[in-house]
């Protein structure tokens, strides 16, 4: 009986083997073809990635002395500030065309924190004039933070256009 168990044993193992062995070859074969490329030949990459926060679209406000007798004691507070911030914004130009015109709304439900723009132009490399124009107050139509530059961006390159507030400024890198 041991004998015959050991060559159940044997079978079984050699049968695992010859399963992963398989198995590991499908997975080589597909990990490595079809190749596949993000971009053509020729192409260049424009990411625009900025979250920001915006300017609150109403200023604070000092309570008259009979609006904060009507509030509780508690919610006294001199200066009425609402939370809610305007939408921003943003138009990216290349080579002086409009290319990109995009609005986003801050998050939370009283629309009071950060705006998030996100969006990929695929482009081709080479040369190129990029201007990038924000606006985040609201009443306006006007744009108040600019950036430009000129690059030359070579073939699969990434050109990451990015907000730092600290600075208020568009970043290009």
């Amino acid at each position: 009986m041991n004998l015959q168990h050991s060559k159940l044993d044997a079978t079984s193992l050699i049968g695992q083997l010859v399963l992963y062995s398989v198995l590991a070859a499908v997975l080589v074969v597909f990990a490595n073809w079809p190749v596949y490329h993000q971009l053509g030949p020729d192409q260049a990459l424009i990411k625009l990635s900025i979250v920001h926060e915006p300017q609150f679209v109403l200023a604070c406000r000092q309570r008259t002395p009979e609006e904060l007798a009507k509030l509780p004691p508690n919610m006294r507070a001199p200066m009425d500030c609402p939370r809610e911030r305007a939408p921003l914004v943003a138009e990216v130009d290349v080579d002086g065309k409009l290319v990109l015109r995009q609005e986003a709304q801050p998050s939370g439900l009283a629309h009071d924190g950060r705006a998030t723009l996100y969006h990929r132009l695929v482009t081709t490399a080479g040369p190129h004039d990029i201007v990038v124009r924000l606006r985040d107050r609201a009443g306006t139509d006007d744009f108040n933070i600019r950036g430009a530059t000129s690059v030359n961006l070579r073939p699969a390159q990434s050109l990451v256009i990015d907000f730092e507030a600290a600075r208020g400024a568009i970043t290009f890198r």
